[in-house]
């Protein structure tokens, strides 16, 4: 009895390392949060973002993903803009990033804070942007402190751009019932890069506007993670 008693918990025991070393291959999720635009218009303005993920994870700690995103990017003000500009963007995006944890380098299992901040990362991606500007400035009001009247301001209402995002952000994982990292919580910071005019609805000529770097819209989000699929054995303690 003694040496089944020891044999079982030897099996008890090797089975829960085992499963604490072992993840699933992948996880979808969605979230939401503002954005803030910056673009050839003199002043940004807040908008929103809503977001949908699926990742593969190479490792718990690296992945690679498709992100699609809805929301508006929008800024200037027909008032106070120096030359009475104002835009509302209704996008629509999609890029595939990849995204390296803290976790993936160093070793987190000897220390309780590196512990905590394994799911620290940072990410970069590629893909495009489908802008659909739904109101915009054309012409100076008739009321404009210079230029009244002035127009068109050229530009097209909708587009097509290519867009690289870069990610900042925290991944804080939440096990099951059997010890798999199952649930993430995650808090992200990006900035999405366009290369083209298509963001704003502005196309002005540099020799009269000042427009010498890419349109730029920061979005600042909140979201939730599930993982799933078929279970991948890890070298690390999970």
């Amino acid at each position: 009895m003694r040496a089944t008693y020891i044999t079982l918990l030897l099996v008890f025991i090797g089975s829960f390392s085992f499963a604490q070393s072992n993840y699933f291959k992948m996880s979808y999720g969605f979230g939401g949060g503002v954005n803030k635009s910056y673009t050839d218009v003199y002043k940004g303005s807040f908008g929103y973002t809503a977001y949908g993920v699926f990742d593969y994870h190479i490792t718990p700690f690296v992945t690679i993903g498709l992100e699609g995103q809805y929301g508006m990017v929008q800024g200037g003000n027909i008032e106070t803009d120096p030359h009475n500009r104002q835009f509302v963007n209704k996008y629509t995006s999609i890029t595939a990033n990849v995204k390296l944890m803290l976790g993936e380098i160093v070793d987190y299992d000897k220390s309780e804070f590196l512990y905590n901040i394994r799911g620290l990362y940072l990410g970069l991606g590629i893909g495009v942007i489908n802008n659909n500007i739904t109101d915009i400035v054309r012409y100076k009001p008739s009321w404009a402190q210079y230029d009244p009247g002035y127009g068109p301001f050229p530009g097209v209402d909708k587009s097509l751009n290519m867009a690289v995002p870069l990610n900042f952000g925290f991944n804080y994982f939440i096990n099951d019932g059997y010890g798999y990292m199952r649930y993430i919580i995650n808090i992200n910071a990006q900035s999405n890069f366009t290369f083209g005019e298509g963001l704003d609805g502005y196309n002005d000529s540099s020799t009269k506007f000042k427009n010498y770097s890419p349109d730029v819209y920061n979005s600042y989000t909140i979201g939730f993670k599930y993982m799933l699929g078929r279970i991948k054995s890890y070298r690390k303690t999970l």
